[in-house]
């Protein structure tokens, strides 16, 4: 088959170990790019070792002769899927104290790996992970970028910095003591390599702390994000210029405060800025009674895969009752008024990321991903060219790697997922994964 010009251009500009690597060419399905615009019919993508070579359609980019050849025919390709709040310390157990007691010697051996696979093998190919002890997740981190074990592009946060750390929890929680303390944290995290720095609780930190936090992490080119629980954590937050919120939030509380709201939109109007990003975590809570009235969830191979039996045995009798759990306690009180916060910050402008805190009680990370974004759509009225955007694009924008990954254009790493029908006209066919390449290895079937 013969080379279109432009391909032949392509493999002309690559280095010649480039151009000794095989080809793989993904024919003939729809192609949503990431950047929004209208889809691609009949597209074809050339990918070359870890990188997209080139993007076309049939009968305008001809495949080169012994590529590797993968139909997508009645499919759908997206840009790898983003999750921009897991841990993948946790594997949904129900009760942290014995997780936290018990665990930690089991997570470099048995769950970290098995949570990582979990999590590509759902199509989600980048992940942020917002809380872990740092040493192990910044291993995990070097086994999978090596590719020796199967798993997202990691951007970790190490611990959380916070006032003073939970009892028992002092692996991933750092408390900060005065500003000089809090400059120091954020220098170890940042030398040691994480890619964003978790602040939780700045409504018990001094502002000098919140403050010195955010401008330490700035200076060294770390994003910031914050938890969104409570109104002052979200003042303070805004104050100090951190750059994304976590979690709806506000408790019970039907809608957000009219000067959260007045802030959120004048930060938001300030077009010189980039971005306020904000990642609700919702589906979390808005698929709290369906789990809790229906346990067959339970029973889905997919967040046993890499875990021992004594582990999925564990895990499973500490979720025999949710409604028992501390976790879930003021759930039911707060549904009725997620979708009245979500449209709330969904009108302030604040750019909305797709994460899921993937690992707390009864949240696999093999499954999580998705349902935040059927959760937007079905329950929450948002566009599924807008979810899947913020779950690609915008995640990939908000850590300044867009440039590297995030859409699907040539000479971008190749991060690809393809999912039977189409997710535009139902956004549940997310969950029939049938192709994902990391970095352009093969990695489902």
């Amino acid at each position: 088959m013969r080379l279109t010009r432009f391909v032949r251009l392509a493999l002309a500009a690559l280095p010649a170990t480039a151009a000794a690597q095989p080809v793989t060419a993904l024919v003939g399905g729809t192609l949503l790019d990431g950047h929004g615009g209208p889809p691609l019919r009949n597209s074809v993508v050339l990918v070359r070792g870890e990188t997209i070579q080139a993007v076309g359609t049939l009968g305008t980019l001809a495949v080169p002769v012994g590529a590797t050849v993968i139909s997508t025919e009645g499919m759908t390709v997206l840009p790898g899927l983003w999750d921009m709040h897991v841990h993948l310390m946790l594997a949904g157990h129900g009760n942290y104290a014995i997780w936290d007691r018990v665990y930690p010697p089991r997570l470099g051996p048995e769950i970290l790996p098995a949570t990582a696979r979990q999590t590509l093998l759902a199509g989600v190919t980048s992940v942020r992970d917002l809380g872990a002890p740092l040493d192990e997740i910044l291993a995990l981190k070097r086994r999978v970028d090596a590719g020796e074990l199967p798993g997202p592009t990691i951007y970790p946060s190490g611990p959380f910095l916070q006032h003073a750390p939970y009892p028992g929890t002092e692996a991933f929680r750092w408390g900060i003591s005065g500003p000089d303390d809090a400059r120091a944290k954020v220098r170890r995290l940042a030398e040691a390599g994480v890619k964003v720095i978790k602040l939780i609780d700045q409504d018990e930190m001094s502002m000098d702390e919140v403050r010195a936090v955010v401008e330490e992490a700035h200076a060294r080119r770390l994003p910031v994000v914050a938890h969104a629980h409570r109104p002052e954590e979200i003042r303070r937050g805004l104050a100090a210029g951190v750059d994304c919120f976590e979690h709806t939030g506000l408790a019970t509380a039907s809608r957000y405060p009219d000067d959260i709201v007045a802030a959120l939109r004048e930060r938001a109007a300030r077009g010189n800025l980039p971005p306020l990003y904000w990642t609700p975590t919702i589906s979390v809570l808005d698929g709290y009674l369906a789990k809790r009235d229906d346990d067959e969830f339970l029973d889905d191979p997919a967040w046993q895969l890499g875990l021992s039996r004594t582990t999925v045995a564990d895990i499973r009798a500490s979720l025999a009752r949710l409604d028992t759990l501390s976790y879930y306690r003021f759930v039911p009180a707060r549904k009725p008024w997620l979708a009245a916060k979500f449209r709330q910050l969904r009108e302030s402008g604040v750019r909305l990321l797709v994460g899921t805190d993937g690992g707390v009680p009864a949240t696999w990370h093999g499954t999580s991903t998705i349902e935040e974004m059927v959760a937007w759509v079905r329950d929450f009225g948002m566009e599924p060219m807008e979810t899947i955007r913020a779950a690609t694009y915008w995640p990939a924008l908000s850590l300044g790697v867009l440039e590297r990954v995030g859409t699907v254009t040539p000479g971008k790493v190749a991060d690809l997922v393809v999912v039977r029908g189409n997710p535009l006209q139902d956004i549940t066919r997310l969950r029939q994964v049938a192709v994902v390449l990391s970095r352009g290895r093969r990695a489902v079937p």
